[in-house]
């Protein structure tokens, strides 16, 4: 497989297309920023909107749809021979198709794989279509914001592993005699989607995935502030309440199963992460 890196200013045969290429067949996860506008554009809570289009306990969109193009099941949003009937409010994976975004040492790169440009194979009518900077595509597919989402919620999830490594190395709980917590730690980051959101729980899914935010804002920089202070919260409530090293040891991992579960959500490779975490951990003095 190869990885192609675009530049900004790289012309390529960039546009979107009816035939519904991108609609098929393909894995889109959702950050809670993208659930709220994917729910605003459904006229739906997003509650509601998880519920009939969300799975792997609602990061994932449902791909349910009719099977065509080369045998793949349709987006839950697909119309056929329309597209996709919330167009304004999808996610940004849909935004950047063709393209792939890696991030490496904190720079953004654009990226697609393949030695041939992907549309040209399943949408060949692009050629004929005007060609495009990789800026200019991004500008058209209002992407700033849906970027700006996904990189934030990134330092949301480094928040909450914070918190994780607070409890176990600032309460005692590290100087202890046990050792499920790095272990659980481990285990977790080998867990499905659905295995996470059933350790995580439906009272703090909600919290994660759902914010109660009162007349919820459309600005991403907004809703992600509003979101980050409600979790942290809710959070020091329930620190607020621990009485012993086994309630402390439970808050501790439940919080990192929630950042491991965000990070999912985001694409980020979260054994990467969980093992950075980890080995953080361990040389702070948390036994192995």
């Amino acid at each position: 497989m190869t990885i192609t890196r675009l530049e900004l200013d790289q012309i390529l045969p960039l546009t979107c297309s009816r035939s519904g290429i991108c609609c098929h067949g393909k894995q889109v996860y959702l950050n809670p920023y993208e659930i709220h506008c994917f729910a605003v554009a459904k006229k739906l809570t997003p509650s509601a909107f998880l519920d009939q289009y969300g799975e792997q306990g609602g990061i994932k969109l449902k791909f349910n749809g009719s099977t065509s193009w080369r045998g793949m099941a349709a987006c839950s949003q697909y119309v056929e021979g329309f597209g996709c009937s919330v167009h304004a409010g999808r996610p940004l994976a849909c935004r950047l198709y063709p393209l792939g975004r890696q991030i490496e040492h904190e720079k953004a790169y654009y990226i697609f794989e393949g030695t041939q440009f992907p549309c040209l194979d399943g949408c060949p009518e692009v050629e004929q279509l005007p060609k495009l900077t990789v800026a200019d595509y991004l500008q058209g597919q209002k992407t700033e914001p849906f970027i700006y989402a996904q990189d934030t919620y990134l330092e949301v999830v480094q928040a909450l592993a914070d918190i994780a490594f607070m409890l176990l190395l600032e309460t005692g709980l590290a100087e202890s005699t046990e050792h499920k917590t790095v272990a659980l730690w481990r285990a977790m980051s080998h867990e499905t989607p659905d295995d996470l959101a059933q350790r995580i729980g439906e009272e703090w899914l909600e919290k994660l995935l759902l914010p109660n935010i009162e007349n919820a804002s459309e600005n991403a920089a907004d809703f992600i502030q509003q979101h980050s202070i409600l979790l942290q919260e809710a959070i020091q409530k329930q620190c607020d309440t621990l009485q012993n090293l086994d309630q402390i040891q439970e808050l501790c991992v439940l919080v990192l199963a929630m950042a491991l579960y965000l990070a999912r959500s985001l694409g980020a490779d979260t054994k990467q992460l969980a093992d950075h975490w980890i080995n953080t951990a361990i040389q702070n003095g948390a036994k192995a």
